[in-house]
């Protein structure tokens, strides 16, 4: 009698890998999503104590978060797209590590530039 599989469904292949960034991702977007509420929310409060934590956003550890919260946000929104296509469309399981690869080569093709952009700006002190 053959032994049944036990474990994941991935077992750490790509999709395992998509499915963890994914989720991460997504918590690390809901995470700034919930401090910006909370420091725009501070403009209502305090005028002058919202432009004290703007002011302390301006350095270039910030300017590196920036670029990740980009980077986690461009990730997240691609391959949700992959998602709901191999979810909705009928032959999307057959692509959907193909679909992977194109997200993430996408992913670099867009973030490339970005960061330079951006790596310029904190090398600059802008």
């Amino acid at each position: 009698m053959p032994k049944a599989s036990v474990g994941t469904l991935y077992r750490g292949h790509e999709g395992m890998w998509s499915w963890v960034a994914h989720r991460i991702t997504g918590v690390l977007v809901f995470f700034f999503l919930f401090a910006h509420v909370l420091d725009t929310a501070l403009v209502r409060v305090s005028p002058n104590d919202y432009n004290t934590v703007i002011a302390t956003y301006k350095n270039p550890i910030v300017g590196l978060l920036e670029a990740g919260l980009v980077g986690a946000v461009l990730y997240h929104a691609l391959n949700g797209l992959r998602v709901m296509a191999v979810d909705f469309w009928g032959k999307g399981p057959r692509f959907q590590k193909t679909m992977l690869w194109s997200v993430v080569v996408l992913w670099v093709v867009l973030m490339v530039p970005f960061l330079i952009v951006q790596l310029g700006h904190i090398a600059q002190g802008a």
